[in-house]
């Protein structure tokens, strides 16, 4: 049982949950309903991330087991993701890195896998001379499917401040150099954590249904 993390651009999209294979919600100029598939395209979501990668880094981390996904964390600076600048909180402060979203496939939720891909996110964006970085958050809950963004309570454990408040998505921040974790073996604490004995493999969804954004 290897478990590892790889750069989003080098993960097969098709191993992601259905909604996020072909998901450009984030990518998207136009105002969307706040809810992750709410906007597919599975060659634009992958012409993204190549463009992302090539023109500013690598942007996400993606934890696997052998081979199979077991969540991933997407970030990338405010310019790439458009509509942040329709976020109720107001737009992006610059052009600080955004921390979009974060799913854990649902057999590996609540082990702490989250948190894992979270400070690994961070130690990346820290290697890469980033000050700071910032998320728009969901204060209220939402099934975990269907959230484009990360919960507010689990940013503010790890470190984040409230920048710009709002009752339903604030839009928070951290200074790189006020956290201590960088230290940490991220890649041993991934082995450590008790997940199941093996996440079941997914079978590939055919390019018909990322199109459509289908349920897991």
């Amino acid at each position: 049982m290897a478990r590892t993390f790889i750069g989003l651009s080098l993960a097969e999209r098709e191993s992601l949950p259905a909604r996020c294979a072909g998901c450009v919600y984030w990518e998207s100029p136009e105002r969307l309903p706040i809810e992750c598939g709410s906007a597919c395209d599975a060659t634009r979501a992958n012409d993204w991330v190549r463009t992302v990668a090539a023109e500013w880094g690598e942007c996400g981390r993606v934890a696997t087991e052998d081979g199979e996904c077991l969540g991933f964390i997407k970030y990338a600076p405010a310019r790439y993701v458009p509509q942040a600048r329709h976020m109720p909180a107001g737009p992006p402060l610059g052009d600080v890195p955004l921390i979009t979203c974060l799913h854990i496939a649902p057999e590996a939720r609540r082990h702490g896998l989250g948190g894992v891909l979270l400070r690994e996110a961070l130690r990346d964006l820290a290697s890469r001379n980033e000050k700071s970085v910032q998320a728009y958050a969901l204060a209220h809950r939402m099934d975990l499917d269907l959230a484009p963004m990360v919960g507010v309570e689990f940013l503010l454990r790890s470190g984040f401040t409230v920048a710009r408040p709002h009752p339903e998505t604030p839009l928070l921040r951290v200074d790189l150099k006020s956290l201590v974790s960088w230290a940490d073996n991220v890649e041993a604490v991934l082995q450590s954590l008790r997940l199941p004995v093996r996440v079941p493999k997914r079978t590939p969804v055919p390019l018909g249904l990322l199109a459509g954004c289908s349920d897991d």
